[in-house]
């Protein structure tokens, strides 16, 4: 039998593959995340009330300026996560991959507390185990990168001490 919390990752995760939010998410969920960490002093994340979420600050790759964005996160043992660079299943990988590729470190903001974190992108070597991890936590998710018609970058975040 599957848990509650499965059946509504998998019910969230089917909604947002659909045409209607993939047109409608880009414009209408940055906004929303923005109000409600204003009202919430930062401390809630509107994404995350149904998935695990984050706020990734990295260093623009181009400006050199600090730069927030939230996203879904997948955990892994050790303090470890995993990022999926979807943008809403469009045709063009978003800027915090860029980010991160040319500064690593970075940090993740979870529940409001700032980790520091070097990520990595996952290599092709161990690609297919990643996203197969990912599809246990977030069924169908690998969707995104069918209807992108792009390879998704997949980045791991590692707690720096």
């Amino acid at each position: 039998m599957r848990s509650p919390l499965f059946v509504v990752r998998a019910g969230v995760a089917w909604f947002s593959r659909t045409r209607f939010f993939r047109t409608i998410g880009p414009s209408i969920m940055p906004p929303l995340e923005r109000a409600t960490a204003f009202v919430s002093g930062g401390r809630v994340q509107l994404s995350g009330l149904l998935v695990p979420s984050l706020v990734l600050r990295t260093t623009g790759a181009k400006s050199g300026l600090q730069r927030e964005t939230p996203l879904m996160y997948c955990a892994e043992p050790g303090g470890r996560m995993l990022v999926t660079g979807s943008n809403f299943a469009r045709g063009t990988h978003p800027a915090w991959t860029a980010n991160l590729l040319a500064h690593p470190a970075a940090v993740a903001i979870v529940r409001g507390r700032a980790v520091p974190v070097r990520a990595a992108l996952v290599g092709d070597d161990e690609r297919e185990a990643v996203w197969d991890y990912i599809q246990r936590q977030w069924p169908g998710y690998r969707g995104y990168e069918r209807a992108s018609g792009r390879v998704l970058r997949i980045f791991r975040l590692t707690p720096v001490n």
